[in-house]
């Protein structure tokens, strides 16, 4: 077995809340994540993570998502420092940014949460700033409802990419 998952399954509830909370920032996926111990597979950790998020609702999205900074910027102010760290790895796409990009980014991300009332995410491992910028601007053209389920899809993708890195921490 992977000793951060075993030691996770050890571990009181809080500090395995603790640990959720850092991959996904929804209470409700974290504490069923925490209920389902123990989890003796990786595997078994996926699919459970990916079943749970399934079952969330609006409420539990806007939570996820709220803490997470907006692309471009370091931290968001109800992250982890877990979570901040890996944010700041994930956007790493943005280091490299234009002043230009970074500017229109910051415009674009408010007027998407002027539009959504959420902040903007996208699953940012690998993409440049410029291709975020551009996701942005596509997803600018969603209904709210179609956009939820976007970036719910997209909270799922960095929360499997943060299990993973905790796994390995």
């Amino acid at each position: 077995m992977n000793p951060v998952l075993e030691a996770w399954n050890a571990a009181d509830t809080s500090e395995a809340n603790q640990a959720m909370l850092a991959c996904c920032g929804a209470q409700r996926w974290a504490g069923q994540m925490v209920a389902l111990r123990p989890i003796t597979t990786i595997a078994t950790l996926s699919e459970a993570a990916d079943r749970v998020w399934a079952a969330m609702g609006e409420s539990d999205w806007l939570e996820a998502f709220a803490c997470h900074p907006r692309i471009g910027e370091r931290k968001a102010p109800s992250a982890s420092e877990q979570s901040s760290s890996w944010s700041q790895q994930e956007q790493s796409g943005t280091t490299t940014a234009t002043q230009s990009a970074l500017r229109q980014l910051a415009e674009d991300n408010a007027l998407y949460e002027q539009r959504f009332r959420f902040t903007y995410i996208v699953c940012a491992t690998g993409k440049s700033a410029e291709e975020m910028l551009a996701i942005l601007q596509r997803r600018l053209g969603n209904t709210r409802v179609a956009e939820l389920r976007e970036a719910a899809e997209e909270q799922r993708q960095i929360m499997q990419i943060r299990l993973g890195k905790w796994l390995v921490s």
